[in-house]
């Protein structure tokens, strides 16, 4: 099969890439490889829904830019497409006076990102979370929630409509480069394709080695575990509840989020996992987890984390400590309100030098696209993400 650009991954920023290319190139072949046997099977489908504003992001960074423009984007697109969301708004809270600092920090980069936000006292707070542990808070008024499968199928609805293909079961095995083309091979066919764009999430470092790129990036797996809290206890919950970031950890903290088809999580606790597909707690894959274990830049990192690392690992075997931290939150969370949820899994692009990459990153050779790095909050940002891999690809295709 000849192609014009093959994108591989079909979660939400790879449906979004192939949704947007086929919109300004209605001309061209589009093909997407999933090695799924349906979309968003990984980190889109794992998400907790969550349409972010941008408040935590470094004013000026792509985060930044992509969350603000994404957030208004991501709210555009359901309203044209009749996608269920809600703009319930959050609180961001300081528990204690000795986060009031940081909260006041985060506030004045709210403002400089241009963030419709207002910062309120503990009274304030409890109005809008009555059940919160506070002493003062960050309104946050366009964040929203929404579930990000259905926005990722009806961007491939979208695709297909223009005469796009997205193949399943299809995962990339080789790619290989000649003078007479690019050819990539699954299990099963093999494709020549003019352009490839890597939209593969945990494995786009695999992806992208297999297509010449000299990268010392290596995605690292994070997964993030989380309990639902029990229905009869929703009430303690109204709209989303985050704590005061800590700026020297790559990871929010626990956190309650309203879902958009009912049910509150809380979560989450966020440990190494041994294989790229760490769903559960113990499990390894031999390849995986070696090259995950001899990757130097994991033990670099360690070192600057390792208090924190042991505490995440504490808290995932051990219900009680996980419940303790929530509490700082909601004091009147309880082990016996919480059910545990199947976990996700971040891919977490790292540098040889212990280095986490904070930013959306990406790298190109004359014939190929990739995405190292999309992380939270890709999914808010995916329809600008779309755009720009999109504008992308016409400068390094030479089309302009």
């Amino acid at each position: 099969m000849k192609i014009d650009i093959l994108i591989v991954g079909a979660g939400i920023v790879g449906m979004s890439t192939a949704y947007h290319l086929s919109e300004k190139y209605p001309e061209k072949n589009i093909v997407v490889l999933e090695k799924e046997k349906e979309v968003a099977k990984h980190q889109t489908g794992h998400n907790s829904g969550v349409i972010h504003s941008g408040i935590y992001y470094t004013p000026g960074s792509f985060k930044a830019k992509f969350a603000r423009n994404g957030s208004n984007s991501m709210y555009e697109f359901c309203d044209t497409h009749n996608i269920k969301y809600d703009r319930c708004g959050k609180v961001i809270v300081a528990t204690d006076e000795s986060e009031l600092e940081r909260m006041n920090n985060l506030y004045q980069r709210g403002l400089e990102n241009e963030l419709d936000i207002k910062l309120l006292t503990k009274e304030e707070v409890q109005e809008i979370e009555p059940h919160v542990n506070t002493v003062g808070g960050i309104h946050v008024r366009n964040t929203g929630i929404v579930d990000y499968t259905d926005v990722t199928n009806k961007l491939k609805e979208l695709f297909i409509k223009n005469g796009g293909k997205v193949l399943f079961d299809a995962g990339v095995r080789k790619v290989f480069k000649d003078d007479k083309g690019l050819f990539i091979y699954t299990k099963n066919q093999m494709f020549k394709t003019k352009f490839l764009i890597n939209c593969a999430g945990l494995y786009s470092d695999h992806i992208a080695k297999l297509s010449g790129i000299d990268t010392d990036i290596k995605i690292i797996p994070f997964r993030g575990e989380y309990f639902v809290v029990n229905p009869e206890n929703e009430h303690l919950v109204n709209t989303l509840i985050y704590p005061v970031p800590n700026p020297e950890l790559p990871f929010l903290g626990v956190h309650f989020t309203n879902m958009i088809h009912g049910g509150v999580d809380v979560g989450p606790n966020a440990v190494l996992g041994l294989k790229k597909e760490a769903y559960g707690k113990i499990g390894f894959d031999l390849k995986e987890t070696t090259e995950i274990l001899t990757f130097s830049g994991l033990y670099k990192m360690g070192v600057k984390n390792i208090k924190e690392g042991f505490k995440e690992y504490y808290r995932s075997f051990n219900k009680r400590a996980f419940v303790k931290n929530a509490q700082k939150l909601i004091p009147e969370i309880t082990g016996d309100m919480l059910t545990p949820m199947e976990a996700g899994v971040r891919a977490q692009a790292m540098k040889s030098d212990g280095t986490l990459i904070d930013d959306f990153y990406f790298e190109s050779n004359d014939y190929s696209l990739h995405v190292l790095n999309a992380p939270s909050p890709a999914a808010t940002c995916a329809i600008e993400i779309g755009k720009e891999i999109t504008n992308r690809y016409a400068h390094v295709s030479n089309l302009i």
